[in-house]
């Protein structure tokens, strides 16, 4: 891979090239792994890739902290391409690179977005439950303990919003989340992350990120939250933290 060197290109991370901002997300997903006791030693950890910023990046933080840290685990990623919605060959072959640099092996699962269980409906709820199941179930049978997902602090505001107007509670997606009695665990190491700090360091370093054709991706109510989001955050800065801070209260006590 010839790159210039006025270039910025995220092969240059595993060269021990890492801008200082660059560093800062690492810590800072590092931090949250930690206060949140996230991964131990001899962890076996499973990377759900979307194939987006989000997942890319936090696939690039994770095998990096590797190289530093006294603790080892084992990492692997796995990304689910719908059938009816495929990325195509090109797009491929370069998550495949994008993973090789890193060192992370990488497998990608071609399913059918709308299986027959369905009985012809479908929707986001429906989506997000199909692709969890078949990342449970690899999960199991290969002896995985833990889920990671490139969930951000973005996602826990709009996920908030959306519980408290759609269902009336004060619910979100948590740091770390039990499943099947304490048997499987996902994970959160981005949660403390700004959204456009990912997307900042995906779009300079030329991450690979693509995006499969969603049939909602533009009238979900994900979508029609994150404006609101922008207006608070116009109010006060520290409006994402302000949520974070609050649902870390209950979550705290809810551990102990």
């Amino acid at each position: 891979m010839n790159i210039s060197n006025k270039e910025h290109h995220y092969a240059q991370f595993v060269k021990g090239d890492i801008p200082p901002r660059v560093m800062r997300f690492i810590k800072k997903t590092g931090k949250a792994i930690n206060r949140h006791e996230m991964i131990k030693e001899n962890d076996r950890v499973l990377l759900s890739v979307s194939g987006g910023k989000d997942s890319l990046a936090l696939a690039a933080a994770l095998a990096i902290r590797l190289r530093w840290l006294p603790v080892s685990y084992h990492l692997e990623a796995v990304m689910i391409d719908w059938i009816e919605h495929p990325i195509g060959e090109i797009w491929e072959e370069r998550l495949h690179e994008f993973f090789e640099t890193f060192s992370i092996p990488f497998t990608i699962f071609h399913e059918y977005q709308y299986p027959e269980s369905f009985k012809g409906e479908f929707n986001c709820y429906l989506c997000s439950r199909n692709r969890r199941r078949i990342m449970f179930e690899y999960a199991d049978k290969h002896d995985y303990s833990l889920i990671a997902t490139g969930h951000h602090l973005d996602d826990l505001v709009e996920t908030t919003i959306m519980n408290l107007t759609k269902r009336g509670v004060f619910s979100t997606m948590l740091p770390v989340q039990e499943f099947f009695k304490g048997k499987l665990h996902v994970i959160r190491p981005m949660i403390e992350v700004h959204e456009q700090t990912i997307r900042s360091i995906a779009n300079e370093f030329k991450f690979p990120c693509v995006k499969p054709v969603c049939p909602y991706d533009q009238t979900n109510i994900r979508s029609k939250i994150k404006p609101i989001v922008k207006d608070m955050v116009a109010l006060d800065r520290d409006a994402r933290e302000h949520f974070y801070k609050a649902h870390m209260f209950d979550y705290r006590i809810k551990r102990e």
